[in-house]
C-alpha cells in the first residue's frame, strides 16, 4: 500500500466518525400533506393522519352552547384574528375531546385547509415548547390539542406548560391556539393542592402557583352530566346517522338498559351503545 492509499482511507475513517458524532438532520414536516398529525416528541417529528376519529358536529348534542362558543373562538382564529386558549372541563365523556376533533373539521368545511389539527400526548407536555417552536415557523395556522391534561404528585411539568402558554419570552406563536381537555378545572387533583397548602411556607401563594395554570387560558369551557332526555337524543342522532333499523321506543328501552348497566348517561355511554346495536343489526357504522 502506498502514501496516497494510507492517506486516503484515513480520511475515511476520520469522515465515519465525524458523521457518527454529528447530530442526526432534524425531520422536516410537509404540511401540505395532512390537516392533522401527531407529535412524537421522542423522534421530534410530526406524523400525518390521514383520517381523524371524530363525529359530525351536528352529532353533538347537549353541548350547544360550549359548542357555539368553541366554534366562534375557532372561526376567529382561522379567519387570522385574535383567539383565546381553550381549556375543556368536567365529566368524562361528554364530548370534550370529541368536540374539539368535530369544531376543526368544521371550520375546514368552511374554510378548506384553513388549520392544522395537532395533538401532542400529555406525557410529552415537556417537549410543548420544541414543537411550538416548529410551528412557529410553518406557513399553516394550527389548533394544538392535548385530551385528558391533568397533572398528579410531585409532577412540575405543567410549569413548563405555563410559560409556553403566555409567559414565555417569545410568547405564543401568533399561528397557533392551544386547546386542552381535563376532568378537573385547575388541571390538579383536590390532593395535589392541599399538600401544596399544608407544606409550604406561604400556603396561599403556593396554591396560587398550582391553580394559575387554568388562568392561562381564555376560554373555560364546563361539560356535566347529561338528563335522560339529552342521553335519548345523542342515541337517536347517532342512530339516524348509522341507519340503524330500529323503532324508537325499542331504541330508548335498550339505550336505558345499556346506560343502568354502565351506571352513568353521557356521549361516551351513548355511542358505545351504538357500536354494540349496530353490531347486533349487522350493520357497520362509517
Amino acid at each position: 500500500m502506498n502514501f496516497d492509499d494510507e492517506a486516503h482511507g484515513l480520511l475515511r475513517r476520520v469522515a465515519q466518525a465525524l458523521e457518527r458524532l454529528a447530530p442526526p438532520l432534524p425531520n422536516v414536516t410537509d404540511f401540505a400533506v395532512a390537516d392533522a398529525f401527531v407529535w412524537h416528541a421522542r423522534g421530534e417529528w410530526l406524523e400525518p393522519v390521514a383520517q381523524v376519529n371524530r363525529v359530525d358536529i351536528s352529532l353533538l348534542r347537549g353541548i350547544e352552547s360550549q359548542r357555539d362558543v368553541l366554534l366562534a373562538n375557532t372561526r376567529r382564529f382561522a379567519q387570522g384574528l385574535p383567539a383565546n386558549n381553550a381549556l375543556l372541563w368536567g365529566a368524562r365523556g361528554t364530548g370534550k375531546s370529541s368536540l374539539v376533533k368535530a369544531v376543526h373539521a368544521a371550520v375546514n368545511a368552511e374554510m378548506p385547509r384553513a388549520l392544522a389539527l395537532v395533538e401532542i400526548h400529555r406525557e410529552d407536555v415537556t417537549s410543548l415548547p420544541r414543537l411550538l417552536t416548529l410551528l412557529r415557523g410553518a406557513p399553516r395556522r394550527f389548533l394544538t390539542f392535548c385530551d385528558d391534561l391533568t397533572f398528579e404528585g410531585e409532577d412540575t411539568s405543567y410549569k413548563s406548560l405555563k410559560a409556553v402558554l403566555e409567559g414565555g419570552i417569545e410568547g405564543r406563536p401568533a399561528n397557533l391556539v392551544f386547546y386542552a381537555t381535563s376532568n378537573r378545572r385547575h388541571m390538579m387533583s383536590r390532593e395535589m393542592i392541599e399538600n401544596e397548602r399544608s407544606s409550604a411556607i406561604i400556603p396561599g401563594e403556593a396554591v396560587e402557583e398550582k391553580v394559575s395554570l387554568s388562568d392561562r387560558f381564555g376560554l373555560w369551557l364546563g361539560f356535566h352530566n347529561i338528563d335522560q332526555d339529552t342521553y335519548f337524543a345523542i342515541v337517536e342522532g347517532y342512530a339516524a346517522a348509522g341507519g340503524l333499523d330500529i323503532s324508537p321506543a325499542e331504541l330508548r328501552a335498550l339505550a336505558a338498559e345499556w346506560s343502568m348497566t354502565r351506571g352513568a348517561r353521557s356521549g361516551r355511554v351513548a355511542w358505545q351503545f351504538i357500536q354494540d346495536l349496530a353490531g347486533r343489526l349487522g350493520r357497520r357504522l362509517e
